[in-house]
């Protein structure tokens, strides 16, 4: 008796193919995961400055307002005749800066800004073609 010749199944093809999906799927998730802690760390780095911010603007909005009212709280500083400065944190980083100048009932906002009070440190290590061959 003959045995009978089974043809051979071809699952190789297939195979490769189901792992090469598989493959990226899970590089598709991991990119995924990775974006979305990404997203996560700016957003709270985002609130954070936003929150510092306003945190200081109500600050000099409240000392603004008692100087309006004749009081000199501690910090602030006069500069010439009505005019004061002073300023509030807003993170280890960054100050806000207020100048104002009191005129009776009213007053004048000369500056009103946020500032970079870090030092601040050039990155040198690119090596940049000067031009010359």
């Amino acid at each position: 008796m003959r045995e009978g010749k089974r043809a051979p199944t071809v699952v190789g093809g297939i195979s490769l193919l189901v792992i090469f999906a598989v493959l990226c799927l899970t590089v598709f998730a991991v990119l995924s995961l990775a974006q979305g802690q990404a997203d996560r760390r700016l957003a709270q780095n985002s609130w954070s400055a936003v929150t510092g911010y306003y945190r200081a603007d109500c600050q000099a909005q409240e000392i603004l307002s008692r100087l309006r009212a004749g009081e000199r709280p501690q910090g602030v500083t006069e500069e010439g005749e009505s005019t004061f400065s002073y300023a509030c944190p807003i993170s280890d980083t960054q100050t806000l800066q207020v100048r104002v100048r009191l005129a009776g009932e009213s007053y004048e906002i000369l500056c009103w800004q946020a500032e970079f009070t870090a030092d601040w440190q050039a990155d040198d290590d690119l090596d940049l073609w000067d031009g010359s061959t």
